[in-house]
Formats: C-alpha cells, structure tokens, sequence
C-alpha cells in the first residue's frame, strides 16, 4: 500500500493561474502497519508547513491583516536569530 501527497507551489500557481506538481511525498506501509505510515505521514506533513499553512487560510484575512502577520512572522524570526547568537 502506498499514500502519496502532492504539494501544490504557491507562488506558480498565483503566477500562472494554474497549479503544477512539484514534487511527491510518498509513505510506505511495510507488514501492514498503517498507524506507523500515518504517523509518519503526519511527521512529514507537519514538517512541511502543511497543517500551519490550513490553519492560516481557514479565514479570510484583508491584505493589510497579511502585512502586518507576515511583519510579526518576520520580527519572531529576527529575534530568534539574534537570540541563538
């Protein structure tokens, strides 16, 4: 048995106005051990922003809401940075 997810490229798709295929996570189920391959599933997902990502877009946001979180995003990483040093 094999899940397969495709990632969908934002920043083509606004572009373009269609969606391309980037690239494909693929989840082996190896002796039938399906809580294992979800969980491994859910590891990925959860690594590659996926479930951040549908909680942002659960809600309209108006573009000036946008700008100032992506502000906020911004100033979080800056002190973290600057933190670790």
């Amino acid at each position: 048995m094999l899940f397969c997810f495709q990632r969908i490229c934002r920043h083509e798709a606004e572009l373009f106005q269609h969606r391309k295929v980037v690239d494909i996570m693929k989840v082996i189920v190896r002796d039938n051990q399906i809580e294992k391959a979800i969980k491994d599933l859910k590891r990925k997902l959860t690594k590659e922003g996926f479930f951040s990502e549908i909680k942002e877009r659960r809600f309209y946001d108006k573009p000036s809401v946008q700008k100032k979180k992506k502000q906020a995003k911004a100033a979080k990483r800056r002190r973290k940075r600057v933190k670790r040093f």
